[in-house]
This record gives C-alpha cells, structure tokens and sequence, in this order.
C-alpha cells in the first residue's frame, strides 16, 4: 500500500518571475513541469507548476493585497518548508540574488534551518538534516529548536 504525501500546494503571488526565480535558486533541481493561462473567476492569470516529478508548487498570478503576516494570529499559512542539501549554500544563493534572511531558524544536533521572504508577505523555511535516522531528524526534546527566534 502506497503511503499518502503533500504532493502539492497552491499559492496566488504578486509577482510570478520573482516567485520562479525564488524557488529556482533555492531548489536548482525543480523545473517549470507545465505552465499556462486561465480565466480565475473573471480575471486572466498565468499559472505554473514547479517542482520536480512527485511534488510541485502550483503558482498562479495575479494576487493583490497583502498576505498575513506570519507573525500574526491570523488564519493562514505561516511557511513553507524545503529540506536542502546544505543550507549554508542555500542561504548564500539566496542572499547573493537579493533575497534577504528573515530570521534564523531552530538549531540543534541535528538540523539547522533559516527563513526567507518572496516578498514581503510569503515565508520559506529551509532546512538541513545531519542524521538519516527519523528519532534524530524528527527529536523534540529539545524546547529550542521550536523557538522562534
């Protein structure tokens, strides 16, 4: 029997290119899979899948407004999360395109992790593992590591 997984996740951004090359810098390996327009409830938007062959964000333009914060209490999604090969790497690439740190991330023995803004209202965490082992990856003895900092 198949285990069930996040296959995808569907986000209105402001600004698609931007929103592409994000996600391109941090995760080189995914790719544009199909890409199009449509008519969204009667305003024309482009939308794209990246990812690679078993998981994608689906990008559509258009959005307006602000998003929430996610500092705050309101309804919504806070971050996405992205394991990385090597974070230092990752964050420097990032970095190097212009995109800026929001706050560092938990850190323990076992993983270190940081978080990016695409813009100013949509938050990526990224996070690398130094242990294989599901109790190490996945530990929350330490109160620390779920602090924000």
């Amino acid at each position: 029997m198949e285990q069930a997984y996040l296959e995808h996740a569907n986000i209105t951004v402001s600004d698609l290119d931007r929103a592409v090359r994000f996600i391109q810098i941090a995760i080189p390996s995914w790719k544009i899979r199909g890409r199009g327009k449509m008519d969204w409830f009667g305003a024309e938007i482009d939308w794209l899948h990246i990812g690679d062959d078993f998981a994608y964000i689906a990008l559509q333009s258009g959005g307006t407004g602000e998003g929430p914060s996610w500092k705050t209490h309101l309804v919504g999604v806070k971050h996405l999360g992205f394991v990385v090969p090597n974070l230092k790497q990752t964050m420097q690439n990032l970095e190097n395109a212009g995109f800026r740190l929001d706050h560092a991330g938990g850190r323990d023995t076992y993983r270190d992790s940081a978080y990016f803004m695409l813009g100013e209202d949509l938050q990526f965490e990224f996070v690398e593992y130094t242990s294989q082992l599901a109790e190490q990856r996945n530990g929350y003895a330490s109160t620390d590591a779920l602090q924000v900092s």
